[in-house]
């Protein structure tokens, strides 16, 4: 399977919902929220630096890319 980037604009938005799930994070306690939080907010912070997204690679691999019109 070819490893594909994603481009700025997802990149920022992917960044901005890590961003707010850590402040939920922060906010409630970091010993208080349950371990299964930190898996998505690590995983959407990871995308949005390198550019590399499992989540959009599995869907393109499953219903294929759609051609640029």
């Amino acid at each position: 399977m070819k490893i594909s980037t994603v481009g700025t604009p997802i990149r920022v938005f992917l960044f901005v919902i890590s961003a707010v799930i850590w402040l939920g994070i922060w906010l409630t306690g970091f010993n208080t929220v349950h371990w299964l939080l930190y898996a998505p907010a690590a995983f959407l912070l990871f995308a949005a630096i390198t550019g590399i997204c499992p989540g959009i690679m599995f869907s393109n691999a499953l219903f294929g890319k759609k051609p640029a019109e």
